[in-house]
């Protein structure tokens, strides 16, 4: 399908118009997918400019007709499962035992290094900028930023609390009710273990930890857990406080770990998408839990 605008317009809003019925969503993994072109020529960004009179295209591969691939495509080789990533940011799946980012120690393996390693493949001089992290032992959803700004304004973000978080636990035992919240004050000793304090300790932070069981039998219970903070091992604390620890997290007393990790995961992340305030969600199968 072609479409001659008539006068200077963003790309995305070009293809919106030809889609109207069409998500941005969409719209964005068209882009992303190398499927849209401007005079004959594939472009990703959706803030392109498309002056007037130039001609926007978007190819249907199921009939054949396939676009250049966008630049650092995902066919070369690299140790990521990426979600979604486009001009702002990149979005992974972290595997479980694998550091967020490096500490103190100057690790060479982490999360972080493996994206900047991913983005380079297509730009030597490309970055990604850390947003949140998650503990070593969890697995699931992270984003990146490809820009310092894009950094600052999803950080904001979660400072605010306007992200929403959604983890899933699978727990020794099966807590009392079907649904709760924890509330919490923690602390971390120089040690980096995480202690539960009153609120008047000093350095004490609040964590609040909203939680459902979705699924149990006699052993384990599937929690479906919600955040709105994003504190060092909250959710470990707080399936502690339920008497029911995280499979595998003998640190916070569990007794078995037949996955031979902590089955905690990142299920989603939503948030509204930096570089036009569209609301976008992302999500990461649960990997200890039935298919």
């Amino acid at each position: 399908m072609e479409s001659t605008p008539n006068e200077e317009i963003d790309l995305i809003d070009g293809v919106a118009a030809m889609f109207p019925e069409t998500t941005r969503a969409k719209i964005r993994k068209m882009l992303t997918e190398g499927r849209v072109l401007v005079d004959g020529v594939v472009r990703h960004r959706a803030k392109h400019t498309v002056e007037a009179g130039q001609t926007i295209e978007v190819t249907d591969r199921a009939k054949g007709k396939e676009a250049a691939p966008p630049p650092a495509s995902t066919k070369k080789k690299h140790k990521l499962k990426i979600l979604y990533e486009d001009e702002a940011i990149i979005v992974v799946d972290k595997p479980a035992g694998l550091l967020s980012v490096a500490t103190n120690k100057l690790e060479d393996d982490t999360l972080h290094a493996r994206c900047v390693n991913y983005v380079r493949l297509g730009d030597e001089r490309a970055w990604v900028h850390i947003v949140h992290r998650l503990d070593r032992e969890t697995s699931g959803v992270m984003v990146f930023a490809r820009h310092e700004h894009h950094k600052t304004y999803l950080q904001s973000q979660f400072a605010n609390r306007e992200v929403h978080r959604t983890y899933h636990a699978l727990v020794e035992g099966t807590p009392q009710h079907h649904s709760g919240t924890e509330r919490a004050w923690l602390v971390e000793d120089r040690n980096l273990r995480v202690k539960k304090v009153k609120a008047s300790f000093k350095g004490a932070k609040e964590a609040i930890t909203h939680w459902t069981v979705e699924d149990a039998d006699d052993e384990v219970s599937l929690i479906h857990i919600t955040i709105e903070t994003g504190r060092r091992h909250q959710i470990r604390m707080a399936m502690k406080a339920l008497d029911c620890p995280v499979v595998g997290d003998e640190l916070h007393g569990a007794e078995t770990n037949p996955l031979s990790r902590i089955a905690l995961h990142a299920s989603a992340l939503e948030f509204l998408h930096p570089d036009n305030d569209d609301p976008v969600r992302f999500e990461a199968r649960v990997p200890f839990m039935a298919r």
